[in-house]
């Protein structure tokens, strides 16, 4: 485990904020298990440099306690020999590391420029008046209900997610559902509320927001079968369908074809 002198001294931050966020940092992990334990050490496994386990172990800590506590940071800094400066920064730059506590399932609506002309704006202002209390609407990243509790919600609106031929488009727990409107995205998010688990337009059948992290730390634990859940739908592969039935292929490469020679190095 690092201590508060490790991190001074592997950290590249000034030394008084490098002591402070030390300080700050609770050396208890006692919240993770031998069972993540040993989790952790078969993610570093995969790697042959074990800072490269760092975005799965991130995942990991996020599918014990919900989200990416400093305890968490201080859990993955011991396990690879980091700097906590070092995993905060990771933790804090991608978005799908939570800095709070999310609700059992994580509701995230597109609100790029395709969905959002679609409706995906006027779906998440929807499902934010509805999550919201005393009439004060939700806000990005807010919970709805104890997080983590049955039924608890985490609402987000996302950047693209990919799915532009099925606009708009929202996630939960990282599946699709497709070619929403403000009324179906409603109805799915009661149901949630009401315990259901609505079955995703493709992809793997809907699991909690915990068990969604677990997997994206790669333990799957009784349910490979997500594995081989549809993850296209006929709109994306309409182009291909139309093609194989017109027979269109695209020219083959030549057996010598010539690349472009590689500048030269000064």
């Amino acid at each position: 485990m690092s201590t508060p002198e490790d991190v001074i001294a592997a950290s590249p931050l000034d030394p008084a904020s490098t002591r402070q966020l030390a300080e700050e940092t609770p050396a208890d992990t006692g919240v993770f298990g031998q069972d993540t334990v040993d989790r952790a050490r078969a993610i570093i496994a995969r790697y042959p440099q074990s800072r490269s386990a760092l975005l799965p172990m991130l995942h990991l800590v996020q599918s014990v306690e919900g989200y990416v506590s400093q305890q968490g940071i201080a859990f993955c800094a011991g396990q690879l020999d980091l700097s906590l400066a070092e995993v905060s920064a990771v933790a804090t730059f991608y978005t799908m590391y939570k800095r709070r506590p999310c609700g059992e399932h994580l509701v995230s609506v597109c609100t790029n420029t395709l969905c959002a002309a679609l409706g995906g704006d006027a779906i998440y202002a929807k499902l934010r008046e509805h999550l919201g209390t005393d009439g004060k609407p939700l806000g990005h990243e807010q919970t709805s209900g104890q997080p983590g509790a049955p039924g608890s919600i985490t609402l987000e609106h996302a950047e693209c997610l990919a799915a532009c031929d099925l606009g708009p488009v929202l996630q939960v727990n990282y599946e699709f559902y497709d070619n929403q409107t403000p009324d179906t995205a409603l109805e799915l998010v009661k149901s949630l509320q009401a315990g259901e688990k609505p079955h995703p337009t493709r992809g793997a059948p809907l699991t909690d927001f915990r068990q969604a992290e677990l997997q994206l730390a790669g333990f799957f634990e009784g349910r490979e079968a997500d594995l081989d859940g549809p993850s296209a739908a006929p709109e994306t592969v309409r182009g291909a369908a139309v093609a194989a039935d017109r027979g269109w292929t695209a020219p083959a490469m030549p057996d010598n074809a010539e690349f472009p020679a590689l500048p030269e190095k000064k």
